[in-house]
């Protein structure tokens, strides 16, 4: 054993970082992902094998459809106690950042060589059958052998509100009209193709979502606003009731400098705020220079001419 982890023993300094540096085998043949926000956010994958951790570091996480192939940087192989190890690893230190354990279970192989390795994951996050392969000298991929382990991302065209007001406010949620630019942010891997959000792309880590809203400019600083949620961990929102959608909006804490969840106020046409009791909406637009106010129906999917539009 002490051979196969010179590589990893030579590159750490056990009085410098928290890190394992023994273990032994399980005999159960597990594998642990572990989610590590070092200089650039990724994954690592670690098999026991031969009484160490034959490890890959994914920058993507695990594909989730078996029509794309990411890739999986082999590593050295790891001491076993790695695969329950979290927490800081120093900075300056190889690898240095945080390290959490993103899933864990044990595995069956189905091939082990130099060249490909297949093998069936039993975790609670990771399930199915996946190979990982050599493509040209040191390079690997990681490909999901299963159907999709997830809905499709949603290709439907963002919602433009209509002209209108609702006769029952009480089955609304009335939203600022921000004027802004149109925005439909895709988040993936943790990374996100809108420069602006990539420090809020890289905290969501593995979960993939699909915000709808504006890119607006606020006391001179550019700021995402964020009012609707179309695809969350998996799954597809689209056909879902607003209420639903706004919920789980609310539940990812788009909180930040540069970005924020626009405000909503269900079933009423007017906020309540301790600076100014009982403004309404529409007022408040107007004095703030906005557009509008946009109505949206409580109990609706996210589709073209639900929502209604009262310019201010």
């Amino acid at each position: 054993m002490a051979d196969k982890l010179k590589k990893y023993r030579s590159k750490r300094d056990p009085a410098r970082t928290p890190e394992p540096f023994d273990g032994s085998p399980t005999g159960k043949d597990v594998f642990v992902i572990q989610e590590h926000h070092a200089r650039s956010l990724h994954w690592d994958l670690r098999l026991e094998r031969d009484g160490v951790l034959a490890s890959w570091a994914i920058p993507k996480g695990l594909p989730e459809d078996p029509a794309t192939n990411h890739l999986a940087v082999h590593t050295e192989d790891h001491p076993m106690e790695y695969a329950t190890f979290s927490g800081e690893i120093p900075r300056g230190e190889y690898g240095g950042g945080t390290m959490t354990i993103w899933d864990h279970g044990t595995y069956e192989t189905e091939k082990w060589s130099d060249r490909e390795v297949k093998v069936v994951l039993h975790g609670e996050r990771a399930q199915g059958r996946f190979v990982l392969f050599r493509t040209h000298g040191k390079n690997w991929m990681i490909h999901r052998m299963d159907p999709p382990a997830r809905d499709p991302l949603p290709t439907v065209d963002p919602v433009v509100p209509v002209k209108g007001w609702p006769k029952d406010v009480a089955e609304y949620a009335f939203e600022f009209a921000w004027g802004g630019s149109r925005t439909r942010v895709v988040i993936e891997g943790g990374r996100t193709e809108l420069s602006l959000l990539r420090p809020l792309a890289e905290r969501f880590g593995s979960r993939t979502a699909v915000l709808d809203g504006e890119l607006v400019t606020l006391a001179g600083v550019e700021i995402y606003l964020a009012y609707d949620l179309l695809y969350d961990d998996g799954h597809s929102l689209v056909a879902q009731p607003y209420t639903l959608r706004r919920t789980k909006l609310e539940a990812l804490d788009i909180a930040g400098a540069r970005w924020q969840t626009a405000p909503s106020w269900p079933g009423e046409a007017e906020p309540v705020s301790s600076q100014a009791p009982q403004l309404r909406i529409r007022r408040a637009a107007r004095e703030q220079g906005l557009p509008g106010v946009v109505a949206k129906p409580l109990d609706s999917p996210y589709e073209q001419g639900r929502w209604l539009l009262k310019e201010t």
